[in-house]
């Protein structure tokens, strides 16, 4: 369930395999404990009640239930799951915003093969960061993550102040015709702009989802936005609400949530202080737009706790390791249109158009013979990537396997957020800064998925 509370809370264990027999154990660190039996996730088709009237066919997911499983693990234990396709086409599960071993990170040609129909995969990791994070394929993305193949993923740590209530928070779109059932899952002229919205609104797979939460309580609000266009502008109505960690990582000085914009793969960790007052409501809203969209509610239950958000204590940090910006070297990302042409053909899914790119290059499509690297990185040494977005739409873009620091901008003021993800603004120059302390080859792409699959993706190279 989406709502947990702390009296009925079960802290998840950790579970983990090998991947095929005599495999070295993988993760981030060395594991120095045994590995427990995997999470089975199966890959599979099936239906589901996205509006009213007939369900929705074609609907893919992991496992037996409806909305992708939140799966849960400890920070610094191993853990596994084994991916078993029952999909009539190949897939993988991307570990979204882990920094986690190369072989593990789940993109075909780069660092896993395919899992084909009837073939399992066993992924085996140490997480070594807390926070939100999430999960989804990187095969034929556009289709797989647009019917449903997006699950939220929590590392929690032991440490972590105590909330009287969780709240977990999936917000996707669906693109379904009146009749429930999908329509095409995308437009070239809108892929070629700001990509193409659902027609359907989601949280948890519910268009507007009400949850009761203790009232006075302070509760953890995970959002995560799964969705393959859709950028929000979030505030929160009738609850103070404030911003406690962005993109898995604490953020370094708390504000409220007044306006808040966040994109694809970008996620989101609020404090609400919930009324006082029995019924009361507090609403999660989406203001960008011409119309205000709410996104979920919270009702207030029971006589008043009566907490202080002074009172919750500090996330604790994550071990990401600060660039010496005095010997890092500057890496130029150039964030562009390009004219249209057709991509190369390949096995899980180009959509047939070449629209956008990086560094006036763009991605061939997903083929067994990728262009070179964007940049090659020594591993341990620090770098600023200095990335200008030279076009008229946002950009999210998303590194896999490693985290940066975010220290400037050339059109606002910017936190020094440990991130993942940042939202590129139309016009902007930003500098992201990291150590390359992850080796292998590491994904860079924008997580508007038409985007990344018409050219916006490239690569890095850590040795």
């Amino acid at each position: 369930m989406p709502l947990i509370t702390r009296r009925n809370l079960i802290k998840a264990s950790a579970v983990a395999g090998a991947y095929g027999a005599g495999m070295a154990i993988a993760g981030r660190f060395e594991l120095a404990e045994a590995a427990p039996e995997p999470r089975i996730l199966t890959a599979r088709k099936t239906e589901a009640q996205i509006i009213e009237g007939p369900p929705t066919r074609d609907i893919m997911i992991w496992g037996d239930g409806g909305l992708p499983p939140v799966l849960r693990m400890p920070r610094g234990k191993p853990y596994a799951a084994r991916l078993s396709n029952n999909l009539d086409e190949p897939t993988t599960i991307h570990w979204h915003g882990l920094r986690i071993d190369n072989k593990m990170d789940g993109v075909p040609f780069i660092t896993q093969p395919y899992v084909y129909t009837g073939d399992n995969f066993d992924y085996l990791f140490t997480p070594p960061d807390a926070g939100t994070f999430w999960y989804h394929p990187h095969c034929n993305t556009l289709t797989q993550m647009g019917h449903g193949m997006t699950g939220v993923l929590v590392v929690e740590d032991p440490s972590d102040p105590i909330f009287d209530a969780e709240v977990v928070l999936n917000l996707r779109d669906w693109r379904l015709g009146g009749d429930g059932q999908f329509i095409a899952p995308f437009r070239p002229r809108d892929a070629a702009k700001a990509g193409t919205y659902g027609t359907i609104r989601t949280a948890n797979w519910h268009q507007e989802p009400k949850y009761d939460a203790p009232a006075g309580g302070l509760i953890r609000l995970r959002i995560v936005v799964t969705d393959v266009t859709r950028i929000f502008s979030l505030k929160m109505e009738g609850a103070d609400a404030t911003v406690i960690a962005i993109d898995g990582n604490p953020v370094p000085k708390r504000f409220p949530l007044d306006l808040l914009q966040i994109g694809p793969g970008q996620r989101l960790d609020l404090a609400v202080r919930m009324p006082d007052s029995e019924g009361a409501v507090a609403t999660l809203e989406d203001i960008r737009g011409t119309t205000p969209k709410v996104i979920a509610s919270l009702r207030a239950t029971g006589p008043s706790l009566k907490r202080d958000i002074g009172d919750l204590g500090a996330l604790a940090e994550n071990p990401v390791p600060k660039a010496d910006l005095s010997s890092a070297e500057t890496i130029p990302l150039v964030l562009s249109a390009t004219a249209e042409n057709a991509a190369v053909e390949s096995i899980c899914g180009t959509l047939g158009y070449s629209f956008w790119a990086i560094n006036k290059v763009p991605w061939p499509g997903d083929t067994s013979d990728p262009t070179a690297p964007l940049a090659e990185l020594k591993l341990g040494k620090s770098y600023v990537f200095n990335l200008e977005n030279v076009t008229p739409h946002a950009h999210p873009i998303h590194l896999h396997g490693m985290s940066f620091t975010v220290i400037s901008s050339s059109t606002r003021e910017v936190i020094p957020l440990v991130s993942d993800t940042y939202l590129v603004q139309p016009d902007e120059k930003v500098q992201l800064a990291l150590v390359a302390d992850n080796p292998g080859d590491w994904v860079l792409h924008c997580h508007i998925i038409e985007h990344q699959k018409t050219g916006m993706t490239s690569y890095v190279r850590v040795v």
